[in-house]
C-alpha cells in the first residue's frame, strides 16, 4: 500500500505493508494528499528486524538523544538505539526504515518528513515559525509559546468558536511577503484533556522521548483550515499561575526578538540534526542565506502586524476567549 502527498511542491510517497504507521501518516498529511509524481521522495517502511549488518565499519558521524548516525558511500545509516534502522540515500533522499515497533516507525517517519520538508521549503523561501496559527476576521494571529506552553490546548479551545479558522497548531509557514500559510498536520493533546475530543477523532501514540500523547485527526478540523493570509497579530505567550488572562501591547522590537528565537533560529521546531549534519555542527553555521531569508520574512510580517504579550492563566477557555476578543477588536 502507498500514499502520496505534496507540501508546497515537496512531493513524497510512503509505501508499506505495515498498515498502522501508514494510516497514521495518511491522517497527518491528509490536507496535502496528491497523485503520485515521478520526482517524489520514496519512503519505505518495513515490519522487519533492523538489518544492522548493512552498516559499514565506520565511526559514527552524528549523535542525537534518539539515534546515532553513520555515513559511507553516499548513504546515511540511522540507528535508533537498536530498535530501528533507517537507510537514507543522500542524493535522492529516499528512505528505508526497518522496525517491529509500529509507533517508532510512525514517529521516526513523521520527524524525518518534518525535517526534509522544512529544509526544502527553506530553500524556496517558505519558513516555519514555532507558533499556533489561527485566522480571526480574515487576519492571521500567531501565538508564540515554547514547547509544552499550551499551544495545542489553546488551539482546541479557540476552535470551539465558529469564527476561528486554523493554520497550524505548531508551525505555520510564512513567505517572503510575511503572509502565513497553512500546515495543518494534526493537533496534539496531553493525557487528561483528550475527552474534549470525540473518541473517533483521536488516537494515542507512544513517543520515543516524551511519553504518550493523544493526536486529534485532521478530519476533526478539516473544514476549519484557512488559506494563505496576511498576519495581523503576533502574540508572545507567557504562562502565569493565576486564573486571570491579560494582554498588553508591546513593541515590534519585542516581536522581532521572539521571531528570532521561534523562526530564524527555530527553537522548538524539529530540525532533524541527524539529516542536516554531514560531518559536524559547523555546517549549520554555513546556512547564512537561509537565516537571512527567515529574518526578512519575519520583518515583512512584523511591518504590518501588531504585537502583544498575553499572560495565560490556568483557565484554558478564558485564555482562548481573551485572545479572540483582542484579535477581533483590532
Amino acid at each position: 500500500m502507498e500514499a502520496s502527498f505534496e507540501v508546497y511542491q515537496y512531493r513524497f510517497t510512503i509505501r508499506s505493508s505495515f498498515v498502522a504507521p501508514l494510516e497514521h501518516l495518511r491522517q497527518d498529511f491528509e490536507y496535502f494528499a496528491a497523485s503520485p509524481a515521478a520526482d517524489s521522495v520514496l519512503i519505505e517502511l518495513f515490519d522487519a528486524d533492523p538489518p544492522f549488518d548493512q552498516i559499514p565499519d565506520v565511526d559514527a558521524s552524528v549523535y542525537t538523544p534518539r539515534n546515532v548516525v553513520y555515513r559511507a558511500g553516499g548513504r546515511r545509516y540511522i540507528d535508533y538505539h537498536g530498535r530501528a534502522l533507517a537507510l537514507q540515500d543522500e542524493s535522492s533522499r529516499h528512505l528505508q526504515l526497518y522496525s517491529r515497533d509500529a509507533n517508532l516507525l510512525y514517529e521516526a517517519t513523521y520527524l524525518y518528513l518534518l525535517s526534509q520538508i522544512g529544509q526544502y521549503l527553506d530553500r524556496h523561501r517558505l519558513h516555519r515559525i514555532h507558533a499556533l496559527g489561527v485566522v480571526i476576521r480574515n487576519k492571521a494571529a500567531l501565538v508564540l509559546l515554547p514547547m509544552g506552553g499550551g499551544k495545542s490546548t489553546l488551539a482546541v479551545n479557540l476552535l470551539k468558536h465558529s469564527e476561528v479558522k486554523l493554520l497550524s497548531d505548531d508551525s505555520p509557514f510564512i513567505d517572503s511577503g510575511g503572509h502565513a500559510l497553512p500546515y495543518p498536520l494534526r493537533i496534539g493533546v496531553l493525557e487528561g484533556s483528550e475527552n474534549t475530543i470525540p473518541a473517533e477523532q483521536r488516537r494515542l501514540i507512544q513517543r520515543m522521548e516524551f511519553g504518550p500523547k493523544y493526536l486529534v485527526n485532521y478530519s476533526y478540523f478539516k473544514d476549519r483550515v484557512a488559506k494563505s493570509v496576511e498576519v495581523g497579530l503576533v502574540v508572545i505567550g507567557v504562562r502565569n499561575p493565576g486564573n486571570a488572562c491579560r494582554i498588553e501591547e508591546v513593541s515590534k522590537l519585542a516581536g522581532l526578538r521572539a521571531c528570532l528565537a521561534n523562526c530564524v533560529i527555530g527553537v522548538g521546531l524539529f530540525q532533524g540534526l541527524e539529516f542536516i549534519l554531514n560531518s559536524s555542527g559547523w555546517e549549520l553555521l554555513g546556512q547564512s542565506r537561509v537565516g537571512m531569508s527567515r529574518l526578512l520574512s519575519c520583518y515583512q510580517m512584523l511591518r504590518r502586524a501588531r504585537v502583544c504579550r498575553v499572560h495565560l492563566g490556568r483557565d484554558s477557555e478564558l485564555n482562548a476567549q481573551t485572545i479572540l476578543d483582542y484579535a477581533s477588536s483590532i
